[in-house]
């Protein structure tokens, strides 16, 4: 009646909400990926698609079909996944969304994996909080590595990982300090930060409010690459977590301050939606979790 591509495309479609960057990911023309979700729809006796100049979503009827065909997606995958266990290997694609002050911390986890199971290839994407959320939920993550404040209580597994804290890289021109600087002080410099949608971004709006500083941010970024290029080149300095500045080591022209008054921490957890049998990627995956502890 249809086939696994068909559902693929579909699912990419609901994911971006819009045909050319799921014909993008999908690796086809939009023109292509266009008719083969037309050729669905007439195949199914619905609309799945509402459609004016561009997509305007998913009809009620469409919505009912992405549910099931990720469930359809989810089965195939295990059923190809653990056909391989049986022969004694795990192998297959794991899909993990980590929020941007884990990344240095999941390079770590990844190359354990790559170690213990050398066929799995992981799949990082690097998002919010509440973008991890939102795709475990609808089933488009294998695994999230996130605040564990921002976990579902619909989430079969939540591991613990560590305390995630923070510093100042700061110019050198901009302080002869070398110990541990007050928020307060933090505040008078220029900062370079996270977009105010993402959580780290919103755990600092709330340190600085809660303590009655009015932060100097002179740029908004996407990911701490751009803010600790900022810092090495003397325009401004940023907050960053601890873990990230121990994995690059020392940046040229910069120092590393620790932040207290007060020092803060904020707990980073894995976190996988409930799924009967475990893919066994994800069971690796949480076996190499535990072998770091």
């Amino acid at each position: 009646m249809f086939e696994i591509r068909d559902l693929q495309l579909l699912s990419a479609l609901a994911r971006h909400r819009h045909f050319a960057k799921a014909a993008e990911e999908c690796g086809i023309s939009q023109p292509a990926f266009s008719m083969r979700i037309r050729n669905l729809e007439d195949r199914l006796g619905v609309s799945i698609v509402r459609r004016a100049n561009r997509f305007q979503g998913l009809t009620e009827e469409g919505e009912m079909i992405v549910r099931r065909a990720r469930r359809i997606l989810d089965d195939a995958k295990a059923l190809e996944q653990e056909v391989q266990a049986i022969k004694g290997e795990i192998t297959g694609t794991l899909i993990l969304g980590v929020i941007p002050t884990a990344i240095a911390f999941t390079g770590r986890l990844v190359k354990r994996l790559q170690q213990a199971h050398p066929r799995i290839l992981s799949r990082i994407e690097t998002m919010s909080a509440t973008a991890i959320q939102h795709r475990l939920d609808e089933g488009s993550l294998d695994a999230g590595i996130t605040y564990g404040d921002s976990i579902g209580t619909d989430l079969r597994y939540v591991q613990p990982l560590y305390e995630e804290t923070y510093v100042l890289l700061i110019p050198e021109h901009m302080t002869q300090g070398k110990g541990p600087i007050p928020w307060a002080q933090v505040a008078e410099f220029p900062l370079s930060l996270l977009e105010p949608q993402m959580q780290n971004r919103r755990i600092l709006d709330r340190i600085f409010a809660e303590q009655g500083l009015h932060p100097r941010v002179v740029a908004e970024t996407s990911g701490f690459t751009a803010s600790m290029v900022m810092a090495r080149e003397g325009l401004a300095a940023t907050v960053v977590p601890r873990v990230l500045v121990r994995a690059l080591g020392d940046l040229k022209g910069t120092r590393v301050l620790p932040l207290v008054d007060p020092v803060v921490s904020k707990p980073i957890c894995l976190a996988t939606l409930a799924r009967d049998p475990e893919l066994p990627t994800v069971g690796a995956l949480r076996q190499v979790v535990t072998s770091l502890r």
